[in-house]
């Protein structure tokens, strides 16, 4: 125990041994999810998901490790939320760049981030950015999240008239697609509803719990005959596959397949690199402040003590993740979770990574959870990022107007980056030409971020 409190300082941050573990188990109930959300995101790339679960279970190692290491915070890392979802729906998706070129993307902008942690760049970023617009980040990225969960268990559907609308029940009723597609939409909202049923009642690990029993329900909705696995529409079989036995899936398919070659001198690849640049570093400095402001770390001046550290294994992690075949690894929201069990210190984020270590050999079981299953997830997450919104300043229209901007902006135009530039550019201008620009003390970096974008919306798109 002295050997504990003499690395971790454990009295120092009034904790034991005790209370920190419970609060590493607590977060890892709370995250663990990503295992099976992650996989099942960067596999619609083309991605071997058996090497992407690996790859997402050892880059949370390395990158918790990382945080324990430089700042000793009961923070854990993984790929981020978000994120994925733009490495799969934008740069893989409507960019149409390959998995290998992303990953490739991934990792120099992990480079660069070091080498801005290393000079303080990012945190005069972080406190340069005003801290409406770091809330509306985080809420903008719930949003984005919980419209992703939605349209991936296939709840909401594209239509020609309405854009989107909710998935068409009598339709798939006459064309059999009921008793799969028509299903895993109806257990997708089921299983909101029993997540918020166990959020209410407190249950540990709700978010995980959500996803297991709405797997669950489905495994015998399956056995039953009214869930009927169809691949041609996107739903296998629910029932895990354990004829290779326990064992830890190979990462061979994605490790270090990132593909540079001639490639990365072009303009292309550029816009690529600038583009995970840009969300990667607006994501990360929004979640650290959503999980401190959470656990009520950040000091009277609103900063995070230590962020130096932070950021620093954020980018180590994520250059790290990308060669193990996973998109950018960031610092998790749900550590607020075992943080508002009572974790102080990094001995929290220990036992995190030991149990992401002992999941690498549950493989069979998370790599059979459907999507439909995993969409209450990412709707519940969503809903816990858009609590931040309650903290921007409504009466004041210079600071909910940009603020408004921003969090719209990233579901309906599907993409963080853009609501973080039209959030960033309209704060700027409203205030300048509403003549609050000197009293707001808009720092210099603001006006440039503001003009570069609006820069890249002229000449990049």
């Amino acid at each position: 125990m002295n050997f504990l409190d003499n690395v971790f300082h454990l009295k120092e941050h009034g904790t034991d041994v005790r209370t920190e573990v419970m609060a590493g188990i607590t977060t890892f109930m709370a995250m663990a999810y990503i295992l099976a959300v992650n996989p099942s995101i960067l596999g619609t790339t083309g991605m071997d998901q058996g090497a992407v679960f690996t790859a997402t279970a050892l880059s949370a190692i390395a990158g918790t490790f990382l945080m324990v290491l430089f700042s000793n915070y009961p923070f854990a890392l993984a790929p981020g939320m978000g994120l994925n979802a733009y490495f799969a729906y934008t740069v893989c998706g409507s960019m149409g760049y390959s998995w290998e070129i992303a990953l490739a993307a991934v990792f120099v902008e992990g480079i660069v981030f070091i080498l801005l942690s290393l000079t303080n760049v990012r945190e005069a970023i972080f406190n340069a950015i005003p801290t409406t617009l770091k809330f509306a980040v985080t809420a903008g990225i719930g949003l984005f999240i919980a419209f992703l969960g939605l349209k991936n268990a296939n709840l909401i559907v594209a239509n020609p008239s309405t854009y989107v609308a909710i998935f068409p029940f009598k339709e798939a009723m006459e064309t059999g697609a009921i008793h799969s597609q028509g299903v895993g939409a109806a257990l997708a909202f089921v299983g909101i509803l029993i997540t918020g049923v166990m959020m209410i009642r407190n249950v540990k690990g709700n978010i995980l719990w959500g996803i297991v029993i709405t797997w669950g329900i489905g495994i015998v909705l399956q056995l039953v005959g009214i869930y009927v696995p169809n691949e041609e529409l996107g739903m296998g079989s629910l029932l895990p596959d354990f004829s290779n036995g326990i064992s830890i899936p190979s990462m061979a398919p994605t490790f270090a397949k990132l593909q540079f070659g001639s490639g990365v001198l072009s303009l292309d690849f550029a816009i690529v690199v600038f583009a995970f640049l840009f969300v990667n570093l607006f994501d990360t400095l929004g979640t650290l402040v959503g999980v401190a402001s959470k656990a009520n770390m950040l000091d009277e001046e609103e900063k995070l003590p230590k962020i130096k550290g932070a950021l620093l294994a954020d980018a180590i992690a994520t250059s790290i993740g990308a060669l193990f075949g996973t998109s950018t690894t960031t610092t998790f929201v749900e550590s607020a979770a075992g943080v508002a069990e009572g974790g102080r210190t990094g001995l929290t984020s220990v036992v995190v990574m030991i149990l992401f270590g002992l999941s690498l050999f549950l493989s069979p079981i998370f790599l059979a959870i459907p999507s439909f299953a995993t969409a209450p997830a990412l709707v519940i997450v969503g809903f816990l990022m858009l609590s931040s919104v309650l903290k921007i300043n409504f009466d004041d229209i210079t600071e909910a107007l940009p603020a408004f901007i921003c969090i719209i902006a990233m579901p309906l135009m599907s993409s963080i980056s853009e609501g973080i530039a039209l959030g960033i550019i309209s704060y700027v201008l409203l205030n300048v030409f509403s003549g609050k620009a000197k009293e707001k003390k808009i720092t210099v970096l603001m006006y440039a971020l503001a003009i570069i974008f609006i820069l890249k919306y002229i000449f990049i798109a």
